[in-house]
């Protein structure tokens, strides 16, 4: 009878005598409704994602799990399985000035030029940008981009975090906390480029301010050295009334039309704001691709204005969310702009159809990876891509019942229902505890800067 069985089973295709030996996987994240973000935007209701190195090797059904042969498996408990998100734009070290100057007019002159001036060192840099790090991790961000001084230590301390960055060093035409001289910035800016060009988490980057701070000289000194080196840049654009006028009675153009002029304009341009820009400055900035850094809350915070970004992102332009830094928009977490993202635009249209909740998530995880050209290689979970991903818990009550997940994250989650942060496929946070920084210490540190910044304050700015 056995030898019946054998012979039977012998004669069945593909059948060989031996069991295939399972490939292995890293990490495997099962259980959880997957949104892919992918170019159907598939959701896989009982999902599976499966990890090997830096990359993801599959996605699928909850079946796909049974070929993987893990060295550790997370169970997402039902809830959302998402791409990690990416904030196209912030000042990460301005945590430590969160909550001073708001509601007041000319904020950037009156406090946060006087504040770098009087308190910014490579010190204070460390110590902000981990506290920045830290609320991201557990946010559900895993690439940023940031502009700010001493970005060399920025980008030290991101690598320890284990985020993923495009990191700006400033140029500006003023004596600033890491050069004594205006325009030092952008020595620095080579040698940080030089320092991270093939690193696997950090793009170094240029970072002139401003059209307003950088004059056309500085700005083409900028385009040519990105052209050399092939490094991005990231600059505020088309930001400020006194900007558009300026520019306009200077060079008779608008600020996208002079960054085109001064050969800026180009696929390395990351532009945070745009918020004045014409239907001639968005043709502009499509045909020459660049991305868009959609500050939405800080903007309002600020009474600048709502950018066209619903217009923009509709014809095809790399359009993504950013907070702006915290001291403009106070957090740097993306869940928190979702909601404001799709009301705000709906009510500027008189629509309530426009910026669906869909194309609000694919705005904060794909269109940033698309903003800061990155889409290659972030942004959906997709076979091939870099392991990327965050596990959103579904249980808590603001989340019952749960019907349409795009509607949950963008109208009803917080930051706090992230659970789980995955980074290049190393775990970043796993059940809220983030395991690549100290939290309590860097959260010590600063209540006692800013115990010592509010006393300073107290005798006045210089």
């Amino acid at each position: 009878m056995r030898r019946l069985f054998l012979a039977l089973l012998a004669s069945l295709p593909g059948f060989t005598g031996a069991a295939t030996p399972r490939p292995p996987a890293d990490l495997l994240i099962t259980n959880g409704r997957v949104l892919t973000m992918n170019a159907t935007r598939e959701v896989i209701a009982d999902g599976c994602i499966v990890i090997r190195g830096e990359r993801i090797l599959a996605v699928g059904p909850a079946a796909l799990a049974a070929q993987y042969a893990p060295a550790r498996t997370i169970d997402a408990r039902g809830g959302i399985v998402m791409p990690g998100m990416v904030n196209a734009h912030t000042h990460l070290a301005m945590t430590v000035f969160r909550g001073l100057g708001d509601d007041v007019p000319d904020r950037l002159r009156r406090f946060i030029f006087p504040l770098e001036r009087n308190f910014v060192d490579r010190a204070v840099v460390r110590d902000g940008t981990l506290l920045g790090l830290l609320e991201l991790i557990e946010g559900g961000v895993t690439t940023f981009a940031d502009m700010y001084y001493f970005e060399d230590e920025v980008a030290r301390v991101t690598r320890q975090a284990g985020l993923r960055a495009v990191l700006g060093q400033t140029i500006v035409n003023f004596p600033a906390p890491d050069s004594p001289e205006p325009y030092g910035g952008l020595a620095l800016a080579r040698q940080f480029i030089a320092a991270y060009r093939d690193d696997p988490l950090i793009t170094p980057a240029f970072a002139p301010h401003a059209p307003y701070t950088v004059d056309p000289r500085h700005l083409r000194l900028v385009a040519e050295a990105s052209a050399e080196l092939g490094a991005p840049v990231l600059i505020h654009l088309a930001e400020m009334t006194e900007e558009m006028t300026s520019i306009r009675r200077d060079h008779q153009m608008t600020p996208v039309e002079f960054l085109d002029s001064v050969g800026l304009l180009n696929r390395r341009l990351v532009a945070a704001h745009c918020i004045f820009v014409s239907e001639s400055d968005q043709a502009l900035l499509q045909a020459r691709e660049v991305g868009i850094a959609h500050a939405l809350v800080a903007n309002l915070k600020s009474a600048k204005g709502v950018a066209p970004a619903l217009r923009m992102f509709e014809q095809g332009l790399r359009v993504g969310l950013a907070t702006d830094g915290p001291m403009s928009g106070n957090t740097l977490d993306l869940i928190g702009q979702l909601g404001y993202v799709a009301k705000v635009h709906k009510l500027d249209r008189k629509d309530r159809n426009v910026m669906p909740a869909a194309t609000v998530v694919e705005m904060a995880t794909l269109g940033g990876a698309r903003a800061l050209h990155l889409e290659d290689r972030i942004g959906s979970l997709e076979a091939g891509k870099l392991a990327d991903v965050v596990i959103v818990d579904t249980s808590s009550t603001a989340l019952q019942p749960l019907y349409d997940p795009y509607s949950a994250l963008v109208y009803a989650a917080s930051p706090r229902d992230v659970r789980t942060t995955i980074v290049h496929g190393r775990i970043l946070m796993e059940d809220r505890v983030v395991r690549t920084l100290d939290a309590e210490a860097i959260k010590a540190r600063l209540r006692e800067l800013g115990a010592r910044i509010q006393t300073t304050l107290a005798g006045g700015l210089r």
